[in-house]
C-alpha cells in the first residue's frame, strides 16, 4: 500500500506506506524527506540508521531526517512510514506550534525511539485510519487536511517523547533550552565549536547550559558539539566519495592534519583506518 500527495508547483510531498522497504523508491520525491517509521507488527524488526542496527519493538516508532542514512536491507517485516519534505510542512516554521525540533528532529542526542503506550494505541491507530480516509478523498483541500493530520501526529508523538526521553525534573523552559541548543548545534556545528557561542545565541551563560545538561545528559555541551562534528565526519567518510582533505575543509578544519587528530581522538581511528574498516564491512 502506497499513497502520496504531490504538489509539483511547490515541490512538496506527503506520503504514507505500510511497507517502506518495498515502496521507498516508488515515491515521486525520495530525497530531502523526514520520516516517521512505525512498527505496527507484533514482532521486533530491525533497520539501520547511519549503519547502526536499530531494533524497533512492536508499537515503537522512530523519526529520521534527510541528514541520516536509513537502510532497510535487514528489515524482514512491513514497516509503516509517514514521510514529508519541508515544502509540505516546515517544522522550523511551525516550531512554536508543535515544539518538536531538537526532540523528534535535528537533535544531537540518541535516536528518538518512542513507545506508544497500550492506552494510546487506539489514538494512533485511529489517526492512521483517518490518514487513509483522507487519501481516498482527493479534492482542493486535501493538502490542507493532510497537513492538519500531520501536525496532530507530530504533537502527540512529541508529547510522548518528552515523557519518555526527557528527565522528569526538567520544566518546560529548561526543555525548551535543551531542544533549541540541539537545533543550533545541528545548524552551526561546522562553524561554531565553543559552548559560549551557543550560550550567546540562547541568551544564557555557558555555566547555565553546563548545569542544565548535567541534569539532562551525561555529556557536556562541549562534548555534544564535538560528537556532532564526529558524526558528520563518519557519514561523509562512509556515504560519500570525498577524500579526507575535502571532508576536513567541509567541516570547518583549516588543516587536514588537525581534522585527522580530532577524528582519531573522538573515534580511536584515523580517518583512513575508519574508511578501510567501512569498506571491509560493506
Amino acid at each position: 500500500m502506497k499513497f502520496e500527495f504531490l504538489d509539483y508547483k511547490l515541490g512538496s510531498i506527503f506520503g504514507l506506506t505500510d511497507d517502506i522497504k518495498k515502496e521507498h523508491h516508488n515515491f515521486s520525491l525520495t530525497s530531502g524527506t523526514i520520516n516517521f517509521l512505525w512498527n505496527r507488527n507484533k514482532e521486533v524488526l530491525e533497520i539501520k540508521i547511519d549503519d547502526i542496527p536499530v531494533q524497533l519493538q512492536p508499537n515503537q516508532l522512530v523519526t529520521t531526517t534527510y541528514l541520516q542514512h536509513v537502510s532497510y536491507k535487514n528489515t524482514n517485516l512491513p514497516l509503516t512510514s509517514f514521510l514529508f519534505n519541508r515544502e509540505f510542512y516546515c517544522i522550523s516554521d511551525h516550531d512554536s506550534e508543535v515544539s518538536c525540533n531538537g526532540i523528534l528532529f535535528f537533535g544531537t542526542q540518541d535516536l528518538p525511539i518512542i513507545t506508544i503506550p497500550k492506552e494510546q494505541e487506539r489514538k494512533f491507530n485511529t489517526l492512521y485510519e483517518v490518514f487513509l480516509d483522507e487519501f481516498s478523498t482527493p479534492d482542493k483541500i486535501q493538502g490542507d487536511m493532510l497537513q492538519m493530520l500531520l501536525k496532530r501526529l507530530i504533537i502527540i508523538t512529541t508529547r510522548l517523547a518528552k515523557e519518555q526521553l526527557v528527565v522528569k525534573r526538567l520544566d518546560n523552559d529548561q526543555i525548551d533550552i535543551i531542544r533549541k541548543f540541539n537545533v543550533l548545534v545541528d545548524t552551526h556545528y561546522k562553524t561554531k565549536r565553543k559552548v559560549n557561542e551557543y550560550a550567546e545565541l540562547l541568551f544564557k551563560s555557558p555555566k547555565t547550559l553546563s548545569n542544565l545538561f548535567s541534569i539532562y545528559n551525561q555529556k557536556t555541551p562541549q562534548q555534544i558539539i564535538l560528537d556532532r562534528v564526529a558524526l558528520e565526519a563518519k557519514r561523509l567518510i562512509r556515504f560519500t566519495d570525498k577524500q579526507n582533505q575535502e571532508i576536513a575543509y567541509e567541516l570547518g578544519f583549516n588543516d587536514p592534519a588537525h581534522f585527522s587528530r580530532f577524528f582519531k581522538k573522538t573515534t580511536n581511528y584515523s580517518p583512513s583506518k575508519y574508511r578501510e574498516m567501512q569498506e571491509i564491512l560493506a
